[in-house]
């Protein structure tokens, strides 16, 4: 995406005319900056007052300009439009084009997200014997981005392939359910606060495109809420099982893999025998915004 804006963007001649900036609970604003610093070009990232000192390190280690401002991430992309982009695309730097990377809400951040179905079909032949499919797909919903491209994916790879689509389970946390609340209202709802700590999946209204798949009749997905418990749980028993560090927004997508929702939802009819041979890629991203002693005290806070 930042390549395609960066050659895009209004006077943007050289290395040198083109300022990128992103508004992020965390993760969104460190890919921004990694590319960034990959593609030659500045950039500033704005992030709320709830992102952690380490993650606000790793954005100033990469070279960004760090803002922090306001408790989530509405206030803090308001604040970067405001005070950065007023000025339109030169950004009132003279030459250097002033380019908004959205976190989430962009038809060439759901393209890139849906290349992750395109590489995931081969190993899943459709058509194939039942144990040879992939029946379905789970990923965690902050703004949509991610589950906006996974749906993407599924479309191209699957379209007009009759029974053959994975179902998706698009998991948030209570406290952070934008999504969820926007399919219970069948509209666009905007939290009146994100109270998660699950901060990377802070965004209080989701993007239209993902509440339009999550709508979609017959469009094979499925909108769940799982516990901050849960998510911090999760996260803690896969650092045990996988000796991998995640943090609560990415125990959302693993949490029902331990809770026993992952059958309810996908294969509650199915027996023993049948469950067992159905395939499901759970979406494991989302382990910058953690450190060990974050995650020993959210398991303190909550008891597990």
């Amino acid at each position: 995406m930042m390549f395609r804006a960066g050659a895009g963007a209004p006077g943007a001649g050289s290395a040198a005319d083109v300022h990128f900036y992103c508004s992020s609970g965390g993760n969104a604003g460190l890919a921004c900056a990694t590319s960034a610093a990959a593609l030659g070009h500045r950039a500033t990232i704005v992030v709320p007052l709830t992102t952690p000192a380490h993650m606000v390190a790793k954005l100033e280690d990469l070279g960004a300009e760090v803002v922090q401002v306001g408790s989530g991430w509405a206030t803090a992309d308001a604040h970067l439009r405001a005070t950065f982009l007023a000025d339109g695309p030169d950004g009132g730097e003279g030459r250097a084009a002033a380019v908004y990377v959205p976190p989430f809400d962009h038809p060439d951040i759901w393209d890139g997200a849906a290349s992750l179905v395109e590489e995931l079909a081969p190993l899943f032949p459709a058509g194939g014997a039942r144990a040879g499919r992939l029946d379905g797909i789970v990923c965690s919903v902050g703004g949509g981005g991610l589950l906006c491209g996974v749906m993407e994916g599924v479309q191209r790879v699957y379209a007009g392939r009759r029974g053959a689509a994975p179902t998706v389970l698009a998991v948030e946390t209570a406290g952070a359910e934008s999504l969820h609340a926007s399919v219970q209202a069948g509209e666009l709802v905007t939290l009146p606060r994100i109270t998660s700590v699950a901060t990377s999946l802070g965004a209080a209204r989701v993007a239209p495109r993902a509440l339009e798949w999550a709508l979609r009749p017959g469009g094979g997905l499925i909108s769940a809420v799982v516990s901050d418990a849960d998510a911090v749980s999760a996260a803690a028993r896969f650092l045990d099982d996988a000796r991998t560090l995640v943090e609560p927004a990415c125990g959302a997508t693993i949490a029902p893999a331990y809770n026993g929702d992952l059958r309810r939802h996908l294969g509650a009819e199915l027996s023993d025998a049948e469950w067992a041979t159905r395939n499901v890629v759970l979406v494991v991203c989302g382990g910058s915004n953690i450190s060990l002693e974050m995650l020993l005290g959210y398991k303190k806070r909550f008891g597990v």
